[in-house]
């Protein structure tokens, strides 16, 4: 601390002086830099201390040496504390420079004296020394200056040092000898002058450097273990030969070292004058030789290189002649340090490249000519290790094909010399590698420059494809683009070449070549593809060749999803190029149309391009800024997580713009885009915009609404607070508010505006505290915390802490949660003062010195005081005072409260600290035993322990007298059985479980936090062995006691972190304890027992999983191995003759806990190094006479399977299903691969004895027939590449005939030959064909087959082979196939039709119109006789189901599908309209009928059908009410969708007024799906309202864009207002959608304070927001009536409503301002805050009261007669402000005003 001690010293000399002010300020700044670990608070006090320092310079000037002296000797001191930082270092440089102007020699002697003052002469210099020597001979002018006048000592000192080091071999992971080379090396490159005649001269020869040079040469040679330090000393040997005068003699010496290396240490060696023993070679690896020409290279002087070598016969140099030898040689022998080698051979061609001239002159003749050694040496090497899968080692490689190419382009310039054939051999290699080999496309984009792009692209017509197929590989990308960028390149240079073109003319070409490539990319459904498009190939192109945005966009111009994201990612492109975009006319209608579009996809695009700018100081212009007013609102209950995230980033990025630009105006700068006049405008804008989204954000948090809003709404609020306040980070490397940031805030809050800390948004993140999710806590605690002030109002801490209290104690999961979310949040909210005010249960704690020691000893008094309770009354515990709350409250102070992980580091508070954590922990503990004894009808910690846990009914009957006892012992009286759990049985089973789970978390958590090996070693640890060996304890309990899965994985968690911890900690004790629990579990699972441990205790194979997880992965996993290896042996020993098949036999316990490591997500690839032995030991299992045994190995290749062949997507993930090919699993696990199709080739022929079972067998196909095609399609390589399986395959062809008995087998073996169409011969192919065709066309009418052949599995063998024709059919597209295809389809067979029937529903044939249209028609042709016949539920399902599924896309009906259906239609619509009315068949049935009545109703519609109309619309209303099933809500979407769009634009023509009521219960169905919790309802319900958009009264448009349901929503209640305001219906359903609720009831409830019960009714639609959706019906309710005339029905209908409702709104009124006003108000406050249920009935009566108000002014005085109202328009309006602010206060109402209804985005519809 010689710094700190050197300021303190200064402020006291300085005290008195005049500029005492400014060398205090810059003192505290030194110090705050020295006391900061953040490199930008570091940063940022230094900066501070230059400004002063500048300041103060001036008042230095005038004072002698001795006034100046203290400060320069204490900035220096800083400076010597900073030498581990170079940049820090030169700050601080600057500093001590700019105050010492004017007394620079005395600056020059303080650092003369400090540094002479680092070692005495002839000791050892410290690795703090060494790096002080590096810094000041780097960075320092001064301390250079100093090390040259003390050379020779600083020389004695680093010898003397080295030697030591070496002698005393310091700890392998140390960096000392490390640093003694790095000094030598800066030396020799700093001070060469000064060096070289101590080396190079007889005269001044030193002694020093000559032991030196020694030292150095046995670290080369292996004296050091460190690689790195080895080759840090070939560097600095090198740059020792630098310093010669002449470069033949560094040459010569350069020679003798590495012929010294070859020697293997005999003699001695010359270097210059310097004469040394050549050191032993201590271990012969060969490094030595990597040592010196690494180093050679990497620094030596090109002279020295390429000059002649005297002792060569032949016109010799070290780079061709001893270096290159030696590289080639590396590359071969130097398999464990590819990377250097590698790094080695790219240092060799790029110095061959810099001295070719010199190699020239010297040689006189080529070096690469075509038949030179060199040459093929040079190219083996590169192509050989082109695809070295070392990380690093490619970029070499890659850097050495460009340099081969250029250094023989060079060459053949030079010697003119036309022959180049070394181009064409690169091209034809590269042109015959397959796409997926990243080393092809380095030396394709080298060679693109020498041969052309026209040769190129005749070379390889395939190119373009297969770039698109890198583009959608993550790892392939950017070598794709680079390919791309080089061809467009070098087409450009050769287009333009000696010619004039018009960029047009230049676009036109590229589009000829690249168009296709980049819009099928930029079109394409896979994200990866489209966005490495856009991000990584469109911006460029248009950089390049600016013209080709007019193609592209002609491209795009479609209104598909495709063409609208396609269009916005150019946008974008241009925009980044460009710099703005100016949006207007046609481009400004169509992006409002993206921001409202339902693709997800496409609106953040549009979002994107709104918010992205190349500048950041780029104000937003008026347009952006409207357009995001109208977008964020409604896009706020996205219930997609990654939106969520995107759109964060995106307004992240706004905000930044804005803030930017702001701070620009204010500086007086003008930001680019800004018009002369605009600024005060724009600075406006910019300050109302985030007012805007902070009061939204605010509003949105409200309990009424819903998880997603409030999620969107916080991520929201959290990027206005991080861009726009001035908090600072210290954590955070990115996204620190800017210095001038209060400027900004000043002039925002003289305008009102901009209060981020105010009260109400207080209230609102305070509510979020108790919301019963995790995110929503946890993201509303984190503001909180980070943003806000530092501590709370008292008040609000302590009716928190009241709060956080009963959340504890409430027996439901997400309020204890909440609660413990809440005491963390106190915690760190909270200061001394508060703190003192807490009801706190320990007043002892109050005396500890620490907040966070404080309060977990409250905590912990909290759970032992419930841990006591619970031993009297289990039941009555679990009720009000489970033990889990406190547990969670505990594990977030203690684990996730910075400030108490550092307090627990404090020495002072060590002692304090470890014997809190040991009471936890005992605690812990004897409530685990204490819980799992209950369990089992024993309680206390003294209880025996069980070796397994209890079986169900066990715990049954032990929580039954746990009840019994809770209860009394007078009810002991039976109660009736019930299947249903009571409440007691859930109150102790949910207390029991969760408390465990929590406890294991808590105990995991504290391992990793304590246990880390980086924390300072203090006084002592804080989990002494006997505490860990105690949470070891309650581990294994919990997990060999255990059933509940839930709380076997928390608790797994926590075992993992807690072996974690041991295993890398550096005590060895430590590191043996999961060893030492893993042989216990292995002996265990090998020993007898007397129960069955594997199925009763969930955690037992946990305990294995946990223990191998904890390695470290980067490590070998001893522990894995050896566990791996004892089950397996456990596994194979031979089953007993007898054994009880009441207990588990230890082979069968092995498989499971060999399943459950399969099935870890934490071993991964560890685990398939094990994969061919498990394999081999399941297959061997299925033959097994055991049947437990039979089942394991079952489960366990199931979960093999899995691992091996990756997660596959689904279809509906909106990207193509990944998998592993044949090739490439074969090739990945070729010992497996043998195992695998050694089992197939057991099964070559029939067995000669008559059938032969091989149990196997089943399994092994099944796994191949998992497998995907070859990457590259049934093309000519894949087919080739498989011709070895298919042979094999081929021979065993007796597999698919009736020679084998097992049908299963044989659909299986058809599986595996369907994925190789085009591998197999001719002949086999048909024999497939024929075997197949043969077996179906045996089938009897009706599939029933006679008992003598009924076969098990024989439907199974059917369905595969109907999918197999299926597949071929639409393969080939075959008129003949797809005949057969119909024909089967009509044949009455059920499992060939329910096969075929699934295929189509399955997608299988959207690759063939043709069968597509030919398997349409035949359902439709026979539809009519299905629903007459109506032969099986399931049938009729599936066969509706594909007719829905061929005729999804409206354009897909014909007029050949009408005909069909002729005379037939309106009898099906009948039967399918009865089957949905009066059948009932149940829910998915009840789907498909009705959607399949949608379509026949939507090409049929007209005035005769009104009655069916009608009786369909009466359908819909039915199945989308709220407690319908999901699949009935989505028929009703879908249907709206189908049909309701034609029937409302009926409605509106004179032709059928009829329908006008019909239509208005549509839409009405229409906003209620809208709202709907399920997704795809909601996007289904958003078609029929984007159908409806364009002119409604005209017929539906061939294409339209689907809006998002928001938008949907607002255009539903657009079009009421347009077309339907004149109907009465129109207002009465519109106030339908308004709810009525108790809001009396809800505070009534909330004031009776009533225990929590553990259940809570749900809601039947947690999605809906009636508060939000009664906010966007009021402005539509309110132009209603502003349009109807006097007199009109509608006024009629409002008056009847404000009858009805108008005196109960004023009633509730009046209860809300009495309730409000009262101060008894304040006791239960804190809760209505998020209550959901009274801020929903809240709102609705505002929006009632609102609407109440205009009703009475619209009427006048025809109002005035309502009984019971009794107030005028003014008076009711005037009770309502009162109330509104009342509420306001307690943070229970947003302000409402017209303008919180967002409009309708986009341009307004023709009709409105």
């Amino acid at each position: 601390m010689g710094a700190e001690r050197e300021a303190r010293a200064c402020a006291t000399f300085y005290g008195e002086l005049a500029i005492a002010q400014p060398v205090l300020s810059c003192l505290r700044c030194l110090r705050q830099f020295a006391g900061s670990t953040a490199k930008r608070c570091k940063d940022k006090h230094l900066e501070e201390a230059l400004l002063l320092s500048r300041v103060l310079s001036e008042g230095l000037r005038v004072l002698g040496e001795a006034e100046a002296r203290p400060l320069l000797r204490c900035v220096l001191a800083f400076q010597m504390e900073a030498t581990g930082s170079s940049s820090s270092f030169q700050k601080l440089e600057q500093i001590v420079t700019q105050l010492a102007v004017g007394k620079e020699a005395l600056l020059a002697q303080e650092v003369g004296a400090l540094l002479a003052g680092l070692a005495p002469q002839g000791e050892v210099l410290s690795p703090g020394d060494l790096q002080s020597v590096c810094m000041f001979m780097e960075e320092s002018s001064l301390g250079r200056q100093h090390w040259r006048q003390n050379l020779a000592p600083l020389l004695q000192r680093l010898a003397t040092t080295l030697r030591w080091v070496l002698q005393s071999q310091p700890a392998p992971g140390g960096t000392w000898d490390y640093l003694v080379i790095k000094t030598c090396l800066q030396l020799f490159q700093v001070l060469p002058k000064d060096v070289a005649p101590l080396m190079w001269s007889t005269a001044g020869k030193s002694e020093t450097l000559q032991s030196l040079l020694g030292l150095l040469l046995e670290v080369a040679w292996g004296k050091a273990p460190n690689k790195d330090t080895r080759l840090l000393a070939g560097t600095a040997l090198s740059m020792l030969v630098n310093t010669a005068p002449q470069p033949k003699h560094g040459a010569s010496a350069m020679l003798a070292l590495f012929q010294l290396s070859d020697r293997a240490g005999a003699g001695e060696l010359k270097f210059g004058e310097l004469a040394v023993k050549a050191p032993p070679v201590l271990e012969p690896d060969g490094l030595e030789k990597l040592v010196l020409t690494r180093g050679l290279l990497t620094c030596c002087r090109m002279d020295i290189l390429s000059c002649q070598l005297e002792s060569f016969t032949h016109k010799a140099c070290l780079l061709l002649d001893v270096v290159f030898p030696a590289v080639c040689a590396l590359t071969k022998e130097q398999k464990d340090c590819h990377y250097y080698c590698f790094q080695a051979c790219a240092l060799w061609l790029q110095r061959l490249r810099e001295s070719l001239p010199a190699v020239w002159h010297l040689t006189g003749t080529r070096i690469l000519a075509q038949d030179t050694e060199l040459l093929r040496q040079l190219t083996r090497l590169v192509w050989d290790n082109a695809e070295t899968p070392v990380e690093g080692v490619s970029e070499f490689i890659h850097s050495s094909f460009r340099l081969l190419l250029e250094i023989y382009h060079l060459e053949c310039q030079h010697f003119q010399d036309q022959e180049r054939p070394l181009y064409q051999q690169t091209l034809q290699r590269v042109v015959s590698m397959p796409w997926q080999i990243k080393a092809k496309y380095v030396p394709l984009c080298a060679i693109v420059p020498y041969v052309g792009s026209q040769q190129v692209l005749d070379a390889y017509p395939d190119l373009p494809q297969h770039l698109l197929s890198c583009l959608s590989t993550n790892h392939l990308c950017p070598a794709a683009t680079e390919v791309y960028k080089a061809l467009v390149w070098q087409q450009r240079a050769e287009w333009q070449d000696g010619r004039r073109d018009a960029e047009s003319a230049l676009a036109e070409r590229w589009a000829l070549c690249w168009l296709p490539l980049l819009s099928q990319a930029l079109r394409s459904p896979l994200p990866i593809l489209q966005s490495n498009a856009a991000n990584h190939l469109l911006a460029w192109t248009l950089r390049q060749l600016p013209a080709t945005q007019a193609p592209l966009a002609a491209r795009f111009g479609g209104r598909d999803t495709a063409s609208l994201r396609a269009w916005v990612s150019l946008l974008k492109a241009q925009k980044s190029v460009a710099g703005a975009l100016p949006l207007r006319g046609e481009q400004l209608e169509r992006l409002s149309c993206c921001l409202g579009a339902r693709e997800e996809g496409v609106r953040l695009a549009a979002l994107g391009l709104l918010c992205c700018s190349p500048s950041t100081n780029r104000p937003l212009s008026g347009t952006e800024v409207r357009l995001l007013r109208e977008f964020l609102p409604l896009n706020l209950n996205c219930d997609s997580s990654s939106f969520r995230q995107l759109l964060q980033a995106a307004v992240r990025k706004a905000l930044v713009r804005l803030r930017d630009s702001s701070l620009a105006q204010l500086r007086g700068k003008v930001p680019r885009g800004t018009e002369p006049g605009e600024g005060a405008g724009q600075l406006a804008q910019a300050v109302g915009f985030v007012e805007w989204l902070l009061q939204l954000s605010i509003a949105s948090l409200s309990p009424g609404s819903n998880y997603q809003r409030k999620k969107t709404a916080l991520l929201l609020l959290a990027a206005v607070l991080e861009t726009c306040t001035d908090t600072w980070s210290p954590e955070r490397k990115k996204g620190q508010p800017p210095r001038t940031m209060a400027t900004l805030l000043s002039y925002a809050r003289q305008s009102g505006c901009w209060d981020f800390f105010s009260q109400p948004n207080l209230l609102a993140l305070l509510s979020c505290l108790q919301d019963s999710t995790n995110e929503i806590r946890d993201l509303a605690s984190e503001l909180l915390v980070r943003y806000f002030p530092p501590t709370f109002p008292e008040p609000i801490a302590l009716a928190l802490f009241q709060l956080a209290q009963d959340a504890l104690r409430s027996p439901r999961v997400q309020e204890a949660e909440a609660g413990a979310v809440l005491m963390k949040t106190i915690l760190q909210k909270s200061d001394s003062g508060t703190m003192k005010s807490l009801a706190l249960e320990a007043e002892a704690a109050l005396t500890l010195p620490n907040r966070g020691l404080c309060f977990a000893q409250h905590l912990l008094h909290v759970l032992q005081a419930q841990y006591a309770a619970a031993c009297q009354d289990l039941l009555q515990a679990a009720a009000t005072a489970p033990m889990h709350g406190a547990v969670a409250a505990l594990r977030r102070c203690l684990l996730q409260v910075p400030e108490v992980a550092a307090s627990m580091q404090a020495a002072e508070l060590a002692q304090s600290w470890q014997e809190l954590l040991t009471r936890l922990v005992t605690t812990a503990r004897d409530i685990t035993s204490f819980l799992l004894g209950a369990l089992q009808s024993r309680q206390g910690p003294g209880t025996d322990e069980q070796a397994a846990a209890p079986s169900f009914a066990d715990m049954g009957n032990a929580i039954g007298s746990l009840i019994m006892l809770g209860k009394g012992r007078g009810q002991e009286e039976e109660e009736e059985d019930s299947v249903l759990l009571s409440e007691e049985h859930s109150l102790i089973l949910t207390c029991c479980w969760v408390s465990v789970k929590e406890i294991g978390l808590l105990l995991g958590g504290l391992a990793e936090l304590l246990l880390d090996p980086a924390l300072p070693a203090g006084s002592g640890p804080l989990l002494p062995l006997p505490t860990l060996q105690t949470a070891t304890r309650v581990f294994q309990e919990i997990l060999l006691r255990c059933r509940h899965w839930g709380a076997v994985e928390g608790c797994s968690m926590g075992f993992t972190k807690f072996c974690a911890a041991l295993l890398n900690h550096p005590d060895p004790e430590l590191q043996a304890i999961p060893q030492t629990i893993l042989e216990q579990g292995l002996e265990t699972l090998s020993g007898p027992r007397s129960s069955s441990i594997t199925r009763r205790a969930a955690g037992f194979p946990m305990l294995f999983l946990c223990i191998v997880s904890g390695e470290a992965p980067a490590q070998a996993r001893p522990l894995l191995t050896r566990c791996v290896q004892m089950l397996l042996a456990l596994a194979t020993t031979a089953l007993p003759r007898d054994w009880d098949q009441t207990l588990d036999l230890p082979q069968v316990c092995a498989l499971h806990v060999l399943q459950t490591l399969v099935r870890g997500a934490g071993l991964g690839g560890a685990l398939l190094r094990h994969a061919t032995p498990m394999v081999d030991l399941a297959l061997r299992g299925l033959a097994s006479p055991c049947w437990a045994m039979r089942n394991a190995a079952i489960q366990l290749f199931s979960a093999l399977t899995s691992r091996l062949l990756g997660q596959q997507r689904s279809r509906g993930e909106g990207c193509l299903a990944e998998g592993v090919s044949l090739q490439a699993f074969l090739g990945q696990h070729p010992q497996l691969g043998a195992v695998l199709l050694g089992e197939l080739g057991a099964a070559a022929g029939p067995a000669p004895g008559g059938p032969h079972l091989r149990p196997a067998l089943h399994a092994v196909l099944t796994l191949l027939a998992q497998l995907q095609p070859g990457a590259d399609g049934p093309g000519r390589l894949s087919a080739e590449a498989l011709r070895p399986v298919a042979l094999q395959l081929e021979a065993r062809g007796w597999l698919l005939t009736p020679a084998q008995r097992c049908p299963l087998v044989r659909a299986a073996f058809l599986q595996i030959l369907a994925l190789l169409p085009a591998s197999f011969s001719p002949s086999f192919a048909q024999s497939i064909r024929a075997a197949v065709g043969t077996e179906l066309g045996s089938l009897p009418p009706g599939g029933k087959l006679g008992c003598a052949e009924l076969q098990v599995g024989s439907a199974v063998l059917h369905q595969t082979m109907a999918h197999f024709v299926c597949s071929e059919a639409a393969r080939l597209a075959d008129g003949e196939r797809i005949g057969a295809v119909c024909s089967l389809l009509r044949q009455p067979n059920p499992d060939v039709q329910l096969a075929i029937l699934s295929w189509v529903i399955a997608g299988e044939g959207g690759t063939c119109e043709e069968l597509e249209k030919a398997l349409g028609l035949t359902l439709l042709e026979n539809l009519g006789s299905v629903l007459r016949e109506r032969r099986d539920k399931e049938f009729l399902r599936l066969y509706l189901e594909a007719l829905l599924h061929l005729y999804r896309d409206p354009s897909s009906w014909s007029q050949e599908a009408s005909r069909k259906l002729q005379g037939s239609s309106a009898v099906c619509l009948e039967m399918l309209l009865h089957m949905v009315e009066a059948e009932r068949p149940g829910p998915d049935l009840l789907f498909q009928a009705l959607c399949a009545a949608s379509l026949l109703l939507a090409h049929r519609v007209g005035a005769k059908d009104g009655p069916l109309v009608e009786r369909w619309c009466a359908a819909l209303e039915e199945c989308s009410r709220s407690a319908s099933f999901e699949v009935l809500r989505l028929a009703a979407a879908r249907s709206l969708q189908t049909a309701g769009a034609d029937v409302v634009r009926r409605s509106l023509r004179a032709a059928c007024p009829s329908l006008v009521p019909v239509a208005l219960r549509l839409i009405n169905v229409g906003i209620h799906l809208l709202q709907d919790e399920e997704r795809e309802v909601r996007h289904e319900a958003s078609g029929f309202a984007s159908l409806l958009r364009p002119d409604p009264g005209e017929s539906l448009p061939d294409s339209c864009v689907f809006v998002q349901d928001n938008v949907g929503l607002l255009g539903l209640l657009q079009l009421l207002l347009a077309e339907f305001r004149e109907h009465p219906e129109t207002f009465d359903s519109l106030l339908q959608h308004l709810p009525v609720l108790d809001l009396r009831g809800i505070v009534e409830e909330l004031e009776a304070n009533k225990a929590t019960s553990l259940y809570k009714e749900d809601e039947p639609n947690v999605f809906a927001e009636p508060a939000v959706l009664a906010r966007q019906l009021l402005p539509v309710l309110l132009q209603l009536l502003e349009k109807a005339p006097a007199g009109s029905p509608l006024h009629a209908s409002a008056l009847r409503w404000l009858s009805a409702v108008g005196p109960s709104v004023l009633r509730d009124l009046r209860y809300c301002e009495r309730c409000w006003s009262r101060e008894a108000a304040a006791r239960w406050a804190m809760k209505a805050l998020a209550c959901a249920k009274l801020h929903a009935a809240v709102a609705v009566l505002l929006v009632r009261a609102r609407l109440a108000a205009e009703v009475l002014r619209a009427l006048g005085d025809s109002a005035a007669a309502v009984p019971g109202l009794g107030c005028s328009t003014q008076e009711l309006e005037q009770e309502l402000e009162v109330v509104q602010g009342l509420l306001a206060q307690h943070g229970l109402s947003p302000t409402l005003s017209r303008g919180d209804v967002p409009r309708e985005p986009g341009p307004p519809t023709k009709a409105a």
